[in-house]
């Protein structure tokens, strides 16, 4: 099937890039993706909902936070090839879709994939033009402050989460662009991965994205 027609009012437009939004848990991945939301691009992001078999939490929505699945569901989607990476992390399962993703490209849109770290490396590996930016805090100690008041895990896994995140610190040198998200600034932060996209799109010097 031929991908659907790029639109007119893009044409001009730079090369789609996939971008990569990746950082320890309780950075603040999915604030910054809000905070995108409400800035204007053209054309517009498109951002890439990840499949997950974890419990939602409070306040999420399935379909936009993540698409909750049952592990069965997960693996029938990994086993027919419709996930473009999968890794089980803190015991869970998460993959990106395809689905979507091919057709943003096509369209001409950025496509904004938020991702853990193990899974940020597994889709360089396939896509070695995507573009991955890694969020930092502003110090380990705030980021246990913000797992701690998630009260969204038990002792145990939290203490998973916090020995994670400490390796995953040490992995910003596998990261095109490392970025602090500051103590109640986000929308900062959110500027700050607009003006690195515009970057590397004066650059032009990523290879087309293939998904």
């Amino acid at each position: 099937m031929n991908p659907p027609a790029r639109d007119d009012a893009f044409a001009d437009d730079p090369r789609p890039m996939l971008v990569i939004i990746s950082g320890p848990s309780g950075v603040g991945k999915d604030t910054i993706i809000e905070a995108l939301h409400r800035r204007r691009h053209r054309p517009p992001y498109h951002y890439v909902v990840t499949c997950t078999t974890r419990t939602r939490r409070p306040g999420e929505v399935d379909g936009v936070s993540y698409n909750f699945l049952t592990v069965e569901q997960f693996q029938a989607l990994r086993e027919a090839g419709e996930l473009l990476e999968a890794n089980q992390v803190h015991g869970h399962w998460y993959g990106t879709p395809r689905v979507g993703l091919r057709e943003a490209l096509a369209r001409g849109q950025h496509a904004i994939l938020k991702i853990d770290v193990q899974g940020a490396q597994v889709v360089k590996g396939c896509v070695p033009d995507a573009l991955l930016v890694f969020v930092v805090p502003p110090s380990l100690e705030t980021l246990f402050q913000h797992l701690k008041a998630r009260r969204t895990e038990s002792t145990d896994e939290l203490e998973l989460r916090q020995r994670n995140a400490a390796l995953e610190l040490a992995r910003t040198g596998d990261y095109d662009y490392v970025v602090v998200n500051e103590e109640g600034d986000v929308d900062r932060t959110a500027k700050r991965i607009d003006e690195i996209i515009s970057h590397e799109e004066r650059r032009g010097s990523r290879g087309p994205v293939t998904v």
